[in-house]
């Protein structure tokens, strides 16, 4: 049986805004399975996940185990770049998110779906592996850590296309992965990108050449993480 998700493109807002709209929609769904586990509600129907797509204004997070000596800007030179900083409840070491940058928070029940959390990486990797694959380019999985890459085995060429970080409790998950299509890429040089001091960012408009139609990449994500996830897209 497909899982139910509603599918909400939320355009560009503010990270705080998000986190905290993210933050309620999965207490909803971990509350719905303490009672027996099930996330069954009563009249019998599970409560659907959620997936957000969205665009943050200039922002950097550091994970809980992150080091904020990953930052190399002050408080003040955050503001001269018209950027903020949060330090949240997700894994992984710190990330920019900024406009051009596909955003996508899943806050799906992984019993649901009947997959442990390394799949559930795993199947969004791929999504994005394959969305990649439709622009010519080959990327790949890094061992040794999350998110998708290109030449990731080539020492000094290893580059950072999508980064992935994930909160999970009860098997429901929330926060996500930040896809780089159109990002401006010089928001990069003030971190240690995921806490890696000897590997590149990279976007698809770098790597192609020109810009990318948003849209067009959004909407194939999209399709892959439906078909991945065996999902039922509703309220779109």
């Amino acid at each position: 049986m497909k899982y139910k998700v509603e599918y909400k493109d939320l355009g560009i807002r503010d990270y705080k805004e998000i986190w905290d709209y993210q933050t309620e929609i999965f207490d909803k769904l971990v509350c719905s399975k303490k009672a027996d586990n099930t996330g069954i509600v009563p009249g019998g129907e599970r409560l659907p996940g959620v997936l957000i797509f969205v665009e943050h204004p200039h922002v950097y997070t550091l994970g809980k185990s992150g080091s904020e000596d990953n930052l190399m800007l002050d408080y003040i030179q955050l503001k001269a770049k018209d950027a903020s900083f949060y330090r949240i409840d997700r894994g992984g070491d710190i990330t920019y998110h900024g406009p051009g940058q596909i955003v996508g928070y899943p806050i799906f029940d992984l019993d649901a779906i009947n997959v442990g959390l390394k799949e559930y990486i795993y199947r969004i990797e791929e999504a994005i592996i394959r969305t990649i694959a439709e622009s010519g380019l080959t990327a790949s999985r890094f061992e040794g850590g999350t998110g998708v890459w290109l030449d990731p085995g080539i020492a000094g060429k290893a580059r950072k296309i999508c980064a992935i970080g994930v909160r999970a409790s009860r098997y429901v998950t929330m926060h996500g992965f930040a896809f780089n299509v159109n990002t401006n890429l010089e928001y990069f040089n003030y971190i240690n990108p995921c806490g890696f001091t000897d590997k590149g960012v990279t976007s698809l408009e770098k790597e192609l050449g020109v810009k990318q139609n948003f849209e067009s990449v959004k909407d194939r994500v999209k399709k892959y993480l439906e078909d991945i996830f065996d999902l039922e897209i509703i309220n779109q």
